[in-house]
């Protein structure tokens, strides 16, 4: 065939939420793969860390700081992309946080936080990413960051069930209305990935023991373990993928 339908180079990456864990090996991955990639968070001084040390490795980066959840900031964010001649074609929605808490406990604000973290920007990231793909006419691909929860629910995880099930169904409403544009919107669900956020719970025994128990694979998984996936949704091999979310789980969901 004399191509290589994963190769990214000549193609830019928005990654959200990426100057560490799974959005930073997302990031990297694409990079990789021979994207230019734009590098977001809301702390400028470690974005600027991350960037840095994304640069030695010889990559292409740029770096975008603003608040995923703040829609005067999202629409100012892609204005100064504009100007600065950089056309996103590849948008990984990966911001997310975790409060855990029982329903009962949870508050009105933790829930509005995690919603709006983990859900809503998706939804405004996404919006100002595609009107640009559109006017472009030349395609493009939307991931989103689904979860186990985008399936299943779990005690103490409600608003992130929410937002994770949201996810899922807003990724099947932009395909609805971008795919006939060459747009691509799926989502990558991670199973139970070791990160900072995860480490308590990787640092439990009683947790730990029943993540490896219940999943086949035995173990827990690694932000390097959703490179694959992520690059093959950001490539030409996935241009008649569509409304899909591709676990990437260890196989947790496939048994009982």
């Amino acid at each position: 065939m004399g191509r290589n339908l994963f190769d990214l180079t000549g193609r830019t990456a928005l990654v959200t939420g990426s100057s560490r864990g799974l959005g930073l090996a997302i990031a990297e991955g694409l990079a990789e793969a021979g994207a230019t990639v734009v590098i977001n968070g809301s702390d400028p001084v470690r974005l600027a860390e991350t960037a840095a040390g994304l640069r030695a490795q010889g990559f292409t980066v740029h770096e975008a700081a603003f608040d995923v959840t703040d829609e005067d900031a999202v629409m100012a964010a892609f204005e100064r992309l504009d100007a600065a001649g950089i056309a996103v074609d590849i948008l990984f929605n990966n911001a997310g946080i975790q409060l855990r808490g029982k329903i009962v406990d949870q508050t009105a604000e933790n829930w509005r936080k995690v919603i709006e973290t983990n859900l809503t920007s998706a939804f405004l990231v996404g919006r100002e990413a595609a009107k640009r793909m559109i006017a472009r006419g030349r395609g493009g691909k939307v991931v989103n960051t689904g979860s186990l929860m985008s399936a299943l629910g779990r005690a103490t995880t409600a608003p992130y069930t929410a937002a994770k099930g949201g996810i899922k169904m807003l990724t099947q409403a932009m395909t609805a209305e971008w795919a006939e544009h060459n747009i691509q919107a799926n989502a990558i669900g991670p199973g139970y990935m070791l990160t900072a956020m995860t480490q308590p719970l990787a640092d439990d025994p009683k947790f730990d023991s029943w993540v490896k128990g219940r999943t086949p694979s035995r173990r827990w998984g690694t932000p390097d373990d959703l490179i694959g996936t992520a690059v093959f949704l950001a490539s030409s091999a996935s241009d008649y993928v569509n409304g899909q979310i591709i676990y990437v789980d260890g196989g947790m969901l496939a048994v009982i």
